[in-house]
């Protein structure tokens, strides 16, 4: 079960790499926000080691980033400037997918070779909504929209955002099919002072606040089997260019997936 956390998020990776080295398969693969996105990565047959390649290669090109962000805006740069506090960050949600998922993430979820679940927010029922079947690009893209950021996504009437507003570890929705869940939780918030925040940083830090919030409380009601907590707690919500320094640092919990797992193996 994999959880939000914007790019600390790419640490989700080497945790994918210890079940292959296992020679472990999930039954069922549950995310949110960024969670969803690697997961769909990873039900679609991409080993870990296939997209820790794709991710390096890509968050390592500056340039082709750039030009993918432009092509993904939301609107016009006119548009935005003629508009009252007009975003020029706006992102196109379902844009940003096709432009940066992996070619081999189908367009449906029952062309995956792993059952997924994707939780995304219902903003106006104030409530989650869960998908795990029909078109999936567009439920990745309503599970990442984070608010200010990313537009929400608009299906079958309802206006979603990102998951993580209503659940950033969304273990609980496979709990009760009867499978040993193992959760990946990166929600940890801000932990080094550096000052007052800028605007940006201080909304983004405040919805990793929440998050945090959320899972604690997830967790002391009803925790699954095994939570692991990749140390990547020093990168913010968008240090997607520090792809390196954050598979470096979360690296290590490899072996404690493998340790963890262990017993469960053997019995």
């Amino acid at each position: 079960m994999l959880g939000g956390g914007g790019a600390r998020g790419l640490a989700h990776i080497p945790v994918l790499e210890a079940l292959d080295e296992l020679g472990v398969r999930p039954a069922v693969i549950s995310g949110s926000s960024i969670g969803a996105v690697i997961g769909a990565a990873y039900a679609a047959g991409m080993s870990g080691k296939e997209i820790r390649r794709y991710v390096v290669a890509l968050l390592h090109d500056r340039p082709e980033i750039l030009r993918r962000l432009v092509a993904a805006r939301a609107a016009s740069l006119a548009e935005l400037f003629s508009a009252r506090f007009g975003n020029p960050m706006l992102i196109d949600a379902e844009q940003l997918v096709a432009l940066f998922m992996p070619e081999r993430v189908p367009r449906t979820f029952g062309d995956l070779a792993i059952r997924l679940k994707v939780m995304t927010t219902d903003l106006y029922a104030r409530a989650e909504r869960v998908f795990e079947e029909g078109p999936l690009r567009p439920a990745l893209a309503a599970s990442m929209a984070v608010p200010g950021l990313v537009r929400p996504v608009v299906i079958d009437g309802r206006v979603l955002i990102d998951g993580s507003a209503v659940n950033p570890l969304p273990f609980d929705i496979v709990r009760d099919d009867g499978y040993l869940t193992l959760a990946v939780d990166t929600s940890v918030g801000p932990v080094a002072p550096r000052g007052v925040p800028d605007p940006w940083d201080a909304l983004f830090s405040a919805i990793q606040v929440m998050g945090y919030t959320i899972v604690a409380a997830k967790l002391r009601t009803g925790p699954p089997d095994i939570v692991i907590r990749p140390k990547v707690g020093a990168f913010r919500l968008l240090d997607f260019l520090h792809v390196s320094a954050i598979l470096r640092a979360a690296d290590p919990v490899k072996a404690e997936v493998k340790a963890r797992l262990a017993p469960f193996i053997a019995a």
